[in-house]
């Protein structure tokens, strides 16, 4: 007997591509009986603002073979059986190691990630064609136990303010959980570390300006009820979900561009796979052109060498990465004081 599929017909630069979906009918969020093949068609119903927003660019895929409540993984190289007109870009790691990664060009790749089980596209701040040079400054603003989106969406009006003093215009989203993502496009022109240390210098001047409302502790111990500015997602090799791609959450909830006009009255739960290809098509997409007038770090670099003179210096990097230039040791400080003691 031949397997359940079904063949989506897919709009893109080449004409349209019929798309092969093997097993629609499978439930991937089983609380809301949302299919692959519901997903896929999501997918290209949104297609156009997907591919702006991550399209050029290399991209990790967050896999769940059997449904967000099932074993999930992440993709890095190219799986088996990838479709000739996707391409693949080499991408070198803070270990030192180069491998290829997938490049989203057209939506019928996407609708070929959702065949191979994929929920989150991740994508990197970098293109395709300059994969060490970021194009964004990406700022996740983490909502700690105790607060909720509406403390992020505060954070996320400060952080406008403090990124447009350096001369960079800032855009938001949904992170399709509590958080809030602040994105600013800038010329390629600083590789990761630099970018990294400009996020550094943004996050302690928010800091600086409300110590009671947010923190760059990088230890979790040491945060309290504060909004976290998780400078580490500007990171080489560090990612968060592309917009418009749902999240593996009850509900299906997309993490969504916002206009800064319609931040404080939005509500994460709102945009879901259901309601957001209506929502773009009503109200199109706040994101549009983003990368039309990029901005430049240079400010945010002065601010960290101001810090670096004022005595502070690199922060902790990911637990995974080599031991880098300047950074404190890697011991949570709680037990750095036992040891001490």
């Amino acid at each position: 007997m031949a397997s359940e599929a079904v063949t989506l017909t897919v709009p893109g630069p080449d004409g349209d591509r019929e798309m092969r979906i093997s097993s629609p009918s499978r439930v991937l969020w089983p609380d809301d009986g949302i299919t692959k093949l519901d997903l896929a068609k999501y997918f290209v119903a949104v297609g156009p603002a997907f591919v702006e927003a991550n399209g050029g660019r290399p991209v990790s895929l967050q896999r769940f073979p059997d449904g967000i409540d099932g074993e999930q993984f992440f993709s890095k190289n190219p799986p088996r059986g990838v479709p000739e007109f996707v391409r693949s870009v080499t991408c070198t790691y803070p270990s030192g190691r180069s491998h290829p990664q997938l490049v989203v060009d057209e939506i019928a790749a996407a609708v070929w990630m959702v065949q191979m089980n994929t929920i989150v596209v991740h994508p990197w701040p970098s293109r395709a064609d300059n994969t060490d040079n970021p194009d964004q400054v990406r700022i996740d603003l983490d909502p700690q136990p105790g607060q909720g989106f509406a403390e992020a969406v505060t954070a996320a009006h400060q952080l406008r303010e403090v990124l447009a003093e350096a001369g960079l215009t800032a855009y938001v989203k949904s992170s399709g959980n509590r958080g809030v993502h602040v994105f600013a496009p800038i010329e390629p022109t600083h590789e990761f570390l630099e970018v990294r240390h400009g996020v550094i210098a943004a996050a302690r001047e928010l800091e600086r300006r409300n110590p009671d409302a947010i923190t760059t502790a990088w230890w979790k111990e040491e945060r309290g009820d504060r909004v976290f500015v998780d400078y580490n997602q500007a990171a080489r090799d560090r990612t968060m979900a592309g917009a418009y791609c749902p999240r593996p959450l009850p509900g299906a909830p997309v993490s969504t561009p916002l206009s800064w006009d319609e931040l404080d009255a939005a509500n994460p739960g709102d945009f879901t796979i259901a309601t957001v290809p209506d929502r773009l098509d009503d109200n199109g997409d706040p994101w549009h052109g983003m990368h039309d007038q990029p901005g430049d770090i240079a400010t945010l670099l002065e601010w960290w060498e101001r810090d670096l003179a004022d005595g502070l210096g690199e922060l902790p990097f990911p637990p995974d990465y080599p031991k880098m230039p300047g950074e404190p040791p890697r011991v949570q400080p709680s037990r750095a004081k036992r040891a001490a003691d």
